[in-house]
């Protein structure tokens, strides 16, 4: 059988531990929750599985048209956002399912589209709209406070240097709108500089930030972890893979709480006798091989996490669990209308 699009750009992060943590079978029932380019899909589709692939990006819905001729009812994608896992499911006729993958933030299809702006290495409009509608990232940079953006890059992207990049942007868009991602991304290596030997360029922590900000990333994750503990079957299970700390620590913050309580949640005293809804597959993270890492530099920050559902009742759905109270500070942020 056909795997998908052989000639995508696109390299599946860390495939076989996937498969092995997910363990699809012939006749189950899966949900790829990042669809991409379909590289997890193609191969839950070659070990005889059903999967409903989820996309927030038209493009990729619209470049897997070819995937769904090829494999004759037993894929479905659905256009709209993983929180919504478990809705878009159900619309697709199943009330509940086997196994939910999801390979979080940015799809090597988009970065390597300079129109979609969301790489610094390319010139391309300040966009990284996942969903080629709403506030861009060119709105939030030309309009938003300097606290704001102070809060975003210092919080998103975990950048020391956020108070001074934020006064250089405002300083620097009173002259002129910034329209490109060169554009950004000179204004913070005027402020960090870069030296010769060093491996990340000074603008991507920034990058991150905004495209975290302007997706509600976080947000997405963590409503997409609460939509799977409510679709997935006694047994099935739940495979996450992050690339950066804020994404792997949410995760993390999520199995702790619904696998290893003992005591309660500090944020929900009480959930202390809650059943638990997980059984982790492995405690902690695992990572991408050495081999994998440089054969695809993508997978070098990857983690991997998974967990089976067990038959005890839905948790809680306040996103308290997910031990980020400093998001609330992003969030309330003022986006442009």
């Amino acid at each position: 059988m056909p795997n998908a699009v052989p000639s995508s750009p696109h390299i599946p992060v860390m495939l076989p531990q996937v498969l092995q943590a997910l363990s699809p079978l012939e006749g189950g029932v899966f949900i790829d929750a990042t669809f991409g380019a379909g590289g997890y899909t193609g191969a839950m589709l070659d070990a005889g599985a059903q999967v409903v692939a989820i996309d927030r990006d038209p493009d990729a819905i619209a470049a897997g048209a070819a995937l769904v001729a090829i494999h004759e009812g037993r894929l479905t994608l659905q256009h709209g956002r993983f929180s919504n896992l478990d809705v878009l499911a159900k619309a697709s006729g199943f009330d509940a399912v086997d196994g939910v993958v999801a390979d979080i933030g940015v799809s090597s299809m988009q970065i390597d589209q300079a129109e979609r702006g969301f790489s610094f290495q390319k010139e391309g409009p300040l966009d990284m709209r996942m969903e080629q509608s709403g506030v861009s990232a060119a709105d939030v940079v030309n309009s938003l406070q300097r606290s704001d953006l102070t809060r975003i890059i210092g919080i998103l992207g975990e950048e020391r240097q956020a108070s001074r990049i934020s006064a250089e942007i405002v300083e620097q868009r009173a002259k002129a709108p910034f329209e490109t991602t060169k554009q950004l991304a000179a204004c913070v290596e005027k402020v960090l500089s870069r030296k010769p030997k060093d491996r990340i360029h000074p603008a991507t922590r920034t990058f991150q930030a905004l495209r975290i900000f302007v997706n509600r990333e976080l947000e997405e994750l963590a409503d997409a972890l609460l939509a799977a503990e409510r679709i997935l079957k006694p047994g099935g299970r739940l495979v996450i893979v992050t690339f950066h700390s804020l994404e792997d620590r949410l995760v993390k913050r999520f199995f702790k709480d619904r696998a290893e309580q003992s005591g309660g949640s500090r944020h929900l005293p009480e959930a202390q006798n809650a059943p638990l809804t997980f059984q982790q597959v492995k405690r902690g993270a695992l990572a991408a091989s050495r081999e994998e890492s440089e054969q695809n530099p993508r997978s070098r920050s990857a983690k991997l996490r998974a967990a089976v559902r067990t038959d005890a009742p839905v948790g809680s759905d306040d996103r308290s669990v997910f031990g980020l109270p400093r998001l609330a500070d992003v969030v309330s942020a003022g986006r442009p209308a």
